[in-house]
């Protein structure tokens, strides 16, 4: 026997003796309703670019079963199903269900979903041009935006101005139940990532410290490394005559302290959120906390960080 009808043998043997080993089951094929109150358009396009991993239905092709293959699928599925779960949408309010869409398409706009390794393989996922614009269009007209009178604009004016020059003064605020202390300071930071949550009407800007900037200069972000202090402030959106969006009313700040010892229990990381501008701790005992890390354990893959960063100027300058 010739070595390359050999090899060709011990690999046929190979494969057959893997077929043997199967992953855990899951049930994949659980029917999954609709969306309800969403158009039809929507709909087809959600359950035939995201049921598959994000609901009870999942609809494998023959290779699918294949092992190794069907490790990998598995894997997606369950993985998919604990981030997001379209099967248990008519149980959801109103409010979240909105917000539901809304992550859904940044998660799209972005390029993480449909996954590339599961869309090379399994390209009726992916989204085309007119298929995405569908989905933004459906989203924008989920809230209607109303021109900003002039008197909130002047209030908000304001505001926006004492949070600038006097809220970095304010050294009376308590720290959150957890422990952990309040930073006035974050405003001298960068601005890393802004979110127009057109699904609530706010508008989300996230600074970093100077750690967090230099992981980002460095592409260190995964897992970001210890002293990294994320400061996301909330604010309701004012939206102008032109169309443009700007800061409105002050809704509340949101802190992530990276220390991967100290914070062993909570993923490695410090959580805090201080509302309104009386800037009052969020929370009502020490263990607030773990809904925090619930919120975001979508995010395990990427340290548990939402924030996507933007281009720091420092970058765009070697870009150039």
């Amino acid at each position: 026997m010739k070595r390359n009808t050999k090899i060709l043998v011990v690999l046929l043997i190979v494969f057959v003796l893997i077929q043997f080993f199967r992953p855990e089951k899951i049930n994949y094929g659980k029917p999954a309703q609709d969306l309800s109150n969403v158009p039809e358009e929507v709909n087809a396009i959600i359950r035939n670019s995201c049921f598959d991993c994000h609901s009870s239905e999942a609809r494998l092709n023959w290779y699918d079963n294949i092992t190794p293959a069907n490790f990998f699928v598995t894997s997606h599925i369950k993985d998919g199903r604990k981030a997001l779960d379209f099967s248990k949408w008519n149980t959801w309010p109103k409010a979240q269900q909105n917000s539901t869409l809304f992550f859904a398409l940044n998660k799209v706009l972005s390029g993480e979903m449909p996954l590339p390794n599961y869309a090379a393989v399994h390209s009726s996922t992916k989204l085309n041009d007119k298929q995405v614009d569908i989905l933004k269009n459906y989203a924008l007209s989920l809230t209607s935006r109303k021109v900003t009178d002039t008197a909130q604009v002047n209030k908000v004016e304001k505001q926006y101005n004492a949070w600038i020059n006097e809220g970095r003064k304010n050294t009376t605020v308590k720290p959150s139940p957890n422990g952990l202390q309040y930073i006035p300071d974050y405003r001298d930071w960068k601005a890393i990532s802004t979110t127009d949550r057109f699904d609530n009407g706010s508008i989300r800007i996230i600074f970093g410290n100077e750690i967090a900037v230099k992981a980002i200069q460095e592409h260190h972000t995964n897992p970001w490394p210890d002293g990294t202090v994320f400061a996301k402030t909330a604010w309701k959106q004012e939206v102008h005559a032109d169309g443009s969006i700007s800061t409105g009313e002050f809704i509340q700040v949101e802190f992530m302290v990276k220390d991967s010892k100290k914070y062993t229990k909570t993923k490695g990381w410090g959580w805090g959120r201080w509302k309104g501008n009386d800037l009052k701790p969020y929370g009502d005992r020490p263990d607030f906390d773990k809904e925090c890390v619930e919120c975001h354990q979508p995010m395990k893959s990427r340290d548990y960080v939402f924030t996507s960063p933007l281009y720091l100027i420092s970058q765009l300058k070697k870009v150039e």
